[in-house]
């Protein structure tokens, strides 16, 4: 089984490293926050006390970090040890330029996958997330296979352009059932009704994900998201949509729980 070093362990990432261990690949892990990988370490996982230490001897590189930002410093730490014929996976959601200039700083012989992911915490918890593949990925789609079904996208770069997109879709169809609301609330109309005449139709999806409990996807990490699809290309709606979040997660306790905290934000105080 392939030696495998997981960076990252927040919500996603811990279930995501979790899913690896149980297949049975030995498994070094490391996280700017130690305490976090805790329960991986008492199912059997290796705590690495800095990302270099954690990929000096591993077949397969795993990251799966909040930003940009946050890659680029791990980048900074493990670039120079790693050794020819490893393989680099980088599932976070940073987009396909900073996927680009990752690769651009890998030495000889090692390569360079990215693989984000679609789904949520209970995807990632069940083995049922959706893959999005760029680059070579056929040296690694054994060690993905726990992870779930991955989909080729094309050349490097791609699955992180794709994820974009995906997110995009994904956010901007959450607000819009946000604002939906807002006008249902100001027609005096009955929520459970509502609700439910939406998710028959559409948008049936973005309701669903609009009033989710028990899963996590971070409105901060929807901001970053829009962020950067609003960079990419002329995006006036999303534009509109980056407002709603960022104005939502400029509360605490929104900006560190699920988009359907920003979903009620918005309704309460959609300007």
């Amino acid at each position: 089984m392939e030696k495998i070093a997981f960076l990252g362990l927040g919500h996603m990432g811990s279930a995501m490293a979790r899913r690896l261990l149980d297949a049975g690949h030995p498994l070094t892990v490391w996280n700017r926050t130690a305490a976090k990988a805790e329960p991986l370490v008492a199912a059997g996982a290796t705590l690495a006390a800095s990302p270099a230490e954690a990929v000096r001897d591993a077949d397969v590189v795993i990251t799966m970090l909040a930003d940009p930002a946050a890659l680029g410093t791990v980048a900074d730490a493990v670039v120079p040890h790693l050794r020819p014929g490893t393989y680099w996976v980088e599932m976070s959601t940073v987009g396909p330029d900073v996927v680009r200039e990752l690769a651009a700083r890998l030495g000889e012989g090692v390569r360079l996958v990215d693989a984000p992911v679609a789904g949520s915490t209970d995807k990632a918890a069940a083995g049922q997330l959706g893959i999005l593949a760029g680059g070579d990925v056929a040296g690694v789609e054994r060690v993905l296979a726990p992870l779930s079904t991955v989909t080729r996208t094309g050349p490097s770069g791609s699955g992180a352009a794709l994820k974009l997109v995906v997110n995009t879709a994904v956010l901007g169809g959450v607000a819009l059932v946000a604002e939906a609301m807002v006008l249902a609330d100001a027609l005096g109309l009955d929520e459970d009704t509502v609700r439910a005449s939406l998710a028959g139709g559409p948008l049936g999806g973005a309701v669903g994900r609009a009033f989710a409990e028990d899963v996590h996807f971070g409105t901060s990490l929807a901001v970053k998201d829009v962020a950067l699809a609003t960079k990419t290309a002329e995006l006036p709606a999303m534009e509109a949509v980056l407002e709603h979040y960022k104005r939502a997660a400029a509360d605490p306790a929104v900006a560190d729980g699920d988009i359907a905290l920003a979903v009620e934000r918005i309704r309460r105080n959609p300007a």
